[in-house]
């Protein structure tokens, strides 16, 4: 499925959606978007790291499956499938994944940077 077919899609399927595999034990699934919000789906392998990095976007992710070290700014916290965090704009965050996982990934705007 191209990207440009998911802007404004309200009924998407997951099995219709191709994995992104971007290296190092992480992949993704950019699940629907429009101008104003985008919904992520990110699989993690064991030991595999979300860089430490900001963006001006809000973000929200919840943990759908595994366990992560979450670095937020100077905190840090494990978060287990259920747990939640929330990153502000331009505020520097990353995971680590500690056993097979899953991150559903939410931002306002979209993430015109996944798009390319």
């Amino acid at each position: 499925m191209n990207f440009k077919d998911l802007t404004n899609k309200t009924l998407i399927s997951d099995h219709d959606i191709s994995w992104e595999d971007l290296g190092a034990g992480v992949k993704r699934k950019i699940m629907a978007y429009d101008n104003n919000l985008m919904l992520v789906k990110v699989a993690f392998e064991k030991d595999a790291i979300g860089t430490i990095h900001n963006h001006p976007h809000l973000q929200m992710s919840y943990v759908a499956k595994g366990s992560f070290e979450v670095s937020m700014g100077d905190d840090k916290k494990i978060l287990n499938e259920g747990d939640v965090f929330f990153a502000p704009s331009n505020v520097f965050h990353g995971v680590v994944c500690l056993e097979d996982g899953i991150l559903i990934d939410v931002f306002n705007p979209h993430r015109e940077d996944f798009l390319k």
